[in-house]
């Protein structure tokens, strides 16, 4: 027998699902955001990891082989970056020049 104005099973088990539903969302949203956050980060330690380094434009067509600073978006290399000291010995090799943007002598300057 039920009693006036009380809510049903079936009411109490939907609403409990309709929260659910949103409890859900809420923590699938929070879920997309650190995943977001996670590869933010990701992104600025390969950043950072790649200021620390160097690399090395092969010449081409006639053109200079140039040196780059790790992070500088002339010359976009995944792979194949080189250590500071490296990048001292390739800059005192007379077929590869210094970018005249990234300046990647400065950071060498205090060893040489």
């Amino acid at each position: 027998m039920s009693v006036p104005g009380a809510i049903s099973d079936l009411d109490k088990n939907r609403a409990l699902a309709e929260w659910l539903e949103w409890q859900l969302r809420q923590v699938r949203g929070r879920i997309r955001e650190l995943e977001i956050k996670e590869q933010q980060e990701a992104r600025a330690r390969e950043r950072a990891r790649a200021e620390r380094l160097w690399k090395i434009q092969p010449q081409r067509g006639g053109s200079t082989a140039l040196l780059h600073r790790g992070g500088c978006s002339l010359y976009s290399a995944r792979f194949g970056f080189i250590s500071r000291e490296d990048a001292v010995i390739a800059l005192d090799e007379p077929g590869i020049e210094p970018c005249q943007i990234c300046n990647p002598q400065s950071g060498l300057q205090s060893s040489r």
